[in-house]
């Protein structure tokens, strides 16, 4: 909201008197909060992990929550329903923590490590940890962020040729653009998977792939926003898979 100069003048003028008359009220003022709840909840009409279905094309609820210290740890939980079969089946829950905070002037970090489990699947055999970093920062009017996730050999990240263990890394960049007077953010991403979870791994044997989307995000009201994406891979197009699709998803936020 923005003031004029005789609106702010006063605005000050009666800050300054009330601080003077009563020097006790901002003695008494409560330090901020040194932790911070923070969640959501989201209907979407596919859920795609790095362009790669997990709900064999149709629709999944998820819901996630993160408890954040001031000093920039966090601790948080993400799930999903999903349909990948006997294996790990019907729901994915995320479990998470790191640190982020600014590094350098406009610069933000994020480390940390991931958990990837699924309750109602075969335990052990689907379950696996991915460490995680990235960087985020502005250029103009472009929020800019790349990353790298990287998962080491485990027992739920075979060779599909024999069986033994493998590993995956996962290099990606986000650009998000905000359009001015208007509640419309556009995003991109540009992801490149290089192992087990490459997006056609598993359906032609290919084991580096990228996967990319395009899309618009906005606020309709109050806690809502309503995303629309263009969701794509590299690599063989299995229906309700790998094949190219729209994504639209619909969040509430507190």
């Amino acid at each position: 909201m923005l003031l004029s100069v005789r609106g702010a003048f006063a605005a000050a003028l009666l800050v300054g008197t009330t601080l003077a008359a009563a020097p006790a009220f901002a003695q008494d003022a409560e330090p901020p909060a040194e932790f911070t709840v923070t969640g959501s909840a989201a209907l979407t009409t596919d859920y795609r992990f790095r362009g790669v279905s997990q709900s064999e094309g149709d629709p999944a609820i998820q819901g996630g929550i993160t408890v954040s210290h001031a000093s920039g740890f966090y601790i948080a939980t993400w799930a999903s329903s999903i349909d990948l079969g006997d294996t790990y089946g019907h729901s994915e829950v995320d479990l998470f923590g790191g640190w982020t905070g600014e590094v350098s002037s406009g610069l933000t970090a994020d480390v940390g490590l991931l958990y990837y489990a699924y309750p109602n699947g075969h335990v052990g055999d689907a379950e696996f940890f991915e460490p995680y970093a990235s960087l985020t920062g502005q250029a103009g009017p472009a929020k800019i962020k790349v990353g790298l996730n990287y998962a080491w050999s485990q027992k739920a990240l075979p060779n599909a040729n024999d069986g033994s263990k493998d590993d995956n890394l996962y290099l990606y960049g986000n650009v998000d653009i905000g359009i001015p007077d208007t509640p419309l953010t556009v995003s991109g991403h540009l992801g490149y998977a290089d192992g087990v979870l490459a997006p056609c791994y598993y359906c032609d044997g290919d084991k580096s792939g990228l996967d990319w989307s395009l899309g618009a995000s906005a606020t309709i009201l109050g806690p809502l926003s309503l995303s629309v994406s263009y969701v794509g891979v590299t690599g063989q197009s299995l229906d309700s898979y790998t094949d190219d699709t729209v994504v639209a998803t619909l969040t509430a936020s507190f």
